[in-house]
């Protein structure tokens, strides 16, 4: 199954590591550096127009990557877990 992020970008649900609330996440300067490292190497696709509200990581054989969306981390998960009972 695929998990639909927004802007007509999915990704594969076995390839999500996790997913965040940008705001609760960003508190911790580990995180900042983490997403500022895979922003340096062009790994953060970035789905808003407005101000995001969540991120997904996801990892699969070739490398990690950062989903930044305006999408709320509990509507994903909501939507992953739908996915699951289809």
């Amino acid at each position: 199954m695929f998990l639909h992020l927004g802007k007509g970008e999915s990704v594969p649900e076995k390839e999500i590591v996790g997913i965040f609330d940008i705001e609760a996440a960003t508190v911790s300067a580990d995180t900042k550096a983490f997403l500022k490292s895979l922003q340096e190497a062009k790994r953060v696709v970035n789905l808003c127009d407005d101000l995001p509200k969540s991120f997904v990581l996801t990892d699969n054989e070739l490398c990690e990557s950062v989903y930044i969306t305006q999408n709320s981390a509990l509507s994903l998960k909501k939507r992953a877990e739908n996915n699951e009972l289809e």
